[in-house]
């Protein structure tokens, strides 16, 4: 059963289209990556996803819910990690973890910080921190709330290889936890090493769905650079 569906989704600002009839479905437990070049409509799809952004047409459905999906069963994070500069590690997540009403908040966020590498620093401010230390702050951040959905824009972009083998080891974690996972991507390489799927987005269009390993890196290199690529067959979740 398909844990996120989406149909004929569209977002317009004025006379541009950012997304036009977008569909596809994902199903817990997959990591699925979102490929195109700029402008092709990734960060605007995880954002109506997220709820930031309200789509112009279509519907999505997220488990049970449909239309204005509760935050609570999702994970999102952005370009901008959604962190309080002048608050340490610690508050940050005990913050949010008031927010989504957490039980727990404090043990889940401690053990958080443990996970990402972050615990001896748990009390310095965040303003401080590196790119790489506040990146894997927000990943924490997005998991607080054991979420079914984790979207992710670029979670790799700055990154060394030691943070970058440390977020795909916590994303096969979600996915074996049965949260569905989607990544946007411009890391054609890393995308069919660690998913197994590809959607690609050109123009606003969905112009792939396909297991990962029947996407070639030329085929992901072309949407990349927004350049014509041949289309493969749909995968059995997929939709024209």
């Amino acid at each position: 059963m398909a844990t996120l569906i989406v149909r004929n989704l569209t977002k317009t600002y004025g006379y541009r289209h950012a997304l036009r009839d977008v569909s596809f479905d994902l199903t817990a437990g997959e990591v699925v990556a979102v490929v195109g070049a700029n402008g092709a409509g990734k960060t605007t799809l995880l954002r109506v996803l997220a709820g930031l952004v309200r789509p112009t047409g279509g519907s999505v459905r997220l488990e049970s819910h449909e239309g204005a999906v509760p935050r609570q069963l999702i994970g999102y994070v952005a370009h901008d990690t959604m962190l309080y500069g002048d608050l340490s590690a610690e508050a940050n997540l005990r913050f949010y973890a008031r927010l989504y009403d957490i039980a727990d908040g404090e043990r889940r966020a401690l053990a958080l910080l443990e996970r990402v590498g972050l615990a001896e620093r748990r009390r310095e401010r965040v303003r401080g921190y590196s790119h790489g230390m506040r990146r894997r702050l927000a990943v924490a951040r997005a998991l607080l709330h054991a979420p079914r959905l984790l979207l992710l824009d670029e979670p790799t972009a700055g990154l060394d290889a030691e943070a970058t083998a440390l977020l795909e080891a916590l994303i096969a974690e979600q996915a074996a936890a049965g949260c569905a996972v989607l990544m946007a991507t411009h890391d054609h390489d890393r995308a069919l090493g660690t998913v197994c799927r590809v959607l690609g987005l050109a123009r606003g269009r969905l112009a792939m769905d396909a297991p990962a390993g029947e996407v070639t890196a030329a085929q992901l290199v072309g949407l990349c650079r927004g350049l014509p690529t041949e289309r493969p067959a749909l995968s059995a979740g997929g939709h024209p």
